[in-house]
């Protein structure tokens, strides 16, 4: 008799899910409601926190991953998840602003801690180089509660005009635009354009050192007299005289080498050509312009909408008057609280300015953010007006040359190959 073959067992295919369902860490299907159910770690920390023990720090960090796996909201073929740190903002902002109003004391008290708090968090993700959305939740939710008081308690009092509110209107937008477009692709690099850029293999051997994988090296490891065009307009080449210098410009993390002025950004994991900082966005060569354009076009805004609040409900006043002397506006809820994000809209708005004047100072010298910090830590470049100016003299070619260059940032030119460079 044949031998009867057996028939392959089919795998179960999986139910869609629902708005409310979602595949868990651990593979399972769970539920938006059972949030708080079968939390093991949930329930020793708070076992622990009654019987007054200390908390492990493996037990927080399992919390913590659990909370963010389980932050989810409904959503078409399943629950998405949402990022812990984008909730914070949209909870204490206005809980802040709103007990500020109640008194002028409490509000110094709250409008002095708040900066003092977004810097110690600041601090404490760079050192710890975490990814976090805090800060881009709070500005994006900042423009917009700003905006939502203004409308609700500044416009019905009949000082605004159609004109001036579609002015503040069109600003807000073009805000978000311009933050949009700072949020693309800063430049980052890829090894897909040069796959001959392998593992770098360094070992040393009776005080010889052997480099392996780099552009420009012979079978024999040597370095050949040809130098690679950089892929970037306006950068200087990348000479592969030396295998000091090539070990210099190479990445062991994104496994390339990085043209002149190239760095890796360590919270975004990756390569950014003419690197400049990492704050809400990751500030690089193609999106440089659109931070400038995003930090103008904010600050304007701004001080429209803080003189128009400031002309409602301090009238016959100038607007520097009106900041430090407005008697009476305490007297009410709604002018209080309009006071209150007057005065938080004046501190955000100062920390910009300073981010816009250091940035307009180091186009005008032609450094980067990262070049300054560099050049501060190794004792190498000229300092002026106490330390606000830092010339590197790297790359400086003039004030008009040096915006020039900036005009220019990302565009695309034909490069000169390679082999052409003798």
């Amino acid at each position: 008799m044949k031998p009867v073959k057996k028939k392959k067992t089919e795998e179960p295919e999986l139910e869609p899910l629902c708005c409310c369902e979602y595949i868990d860490r651990n593979g399972e299907k769970n539920h938006v409601a059972a949030c708080l159910c079968d939390c093991q770690d949930l329930d020793e920390g708070c076992d622990r926190w009654l019987t007054c023990q200390s908390l492990r720090p493996e037990t927080c960090e399992r919390i913590t991953d659990t909370i963010s796996d389980r932050l989810r909201i409904p959503w078409l073929r399943g629950a998405k998840k949402v990022n812990i740190s984008i909730v914070p903002p949209l909870v204490l902002l206005p809980v802040f602003l709103h007990v500020a109003s109640w008194h002028f004391l409490l509000g110094v008290v709250v409008l002095t801690s708040l900066p003092m708090l977004a810097l110690w968090y600041y601090y404490l993700t760079h050192r710890r180089k975490e990814q976090t959305l805090f800060f881009l939740s709070l500005g994006l939710f900042s423009l917009g509660y700003m905006y939502y008081v203004f409308l609700r308690e500044v416009v019905p009092q009949g000082r605004v005009g159609p004109t001036q509110l579609a002015l503040l209107t069109c600003g807000l937008l073009l805000i978000l635009l311009a933050l949009y477009r700072a949020k693309k692709n800063p430049g980052y690099l890829s090894n897909d354009k040069s796959p001959s850029n392998s593992q770098i293999e360094c070992p040393v051997k009776k005080g010889q050192e052997k480099t392996k994988g780099f552009p420009g090296t012979d079978a024999s490891g040597s370095l050949n007299n040809r130098t690679l065009k950089d892929d970037v307009r306006g950068s200087s080449r990348v000479g592969l005289d030396s295998p000091a210098k090539v070990k210099e410009d190479w990445c062991a993390k994104c496994q390339l080498v990085r043209p002149a002025r190239a760095w890796h950004c360590r919270i975004c994991g990756i390569c950014v050509r003419r690197m400049d900082h990492h704050c809400v966005c990751c500030v690089g060569e193609s999106n440089h312009q659109a931070f400038i354009l995003a930090l103008s076009i904010f600050l304007l805004t701004s001080v429209y909408g803080i003189s128009l609040t400031l002309n409602t409900i301090c009238r016959d006043r100038s607007l520097f008057t009106a900041l430090f002397y407005c008697p009476g506006v305490y007297a009410n809820y709604s002018s209080a609280l309009s006071f209150t994000c007057v005065w938080y809209s004046v501190i955000i708005t100062a920390g910009m300015a300073y981010i816009f004047l250091i940035q307009l100072i180091n186009i005008s010298y032609n450094v980067t953010e990262r070049e300054v910090q560099q050049a501060l830590r190794q004792k190498t470049g000229r300092r002026l007006l106490c330390g606000l100016i830092v010339d590197t003299g790297q790359y400086n070619r003039g004030f008009l040359r040096n915006w020039l260059q900036f005009s220019t940032l990302g565009t695309h030119t034909v490069h000169t190959p390679a082999e052409d460079i003798v």
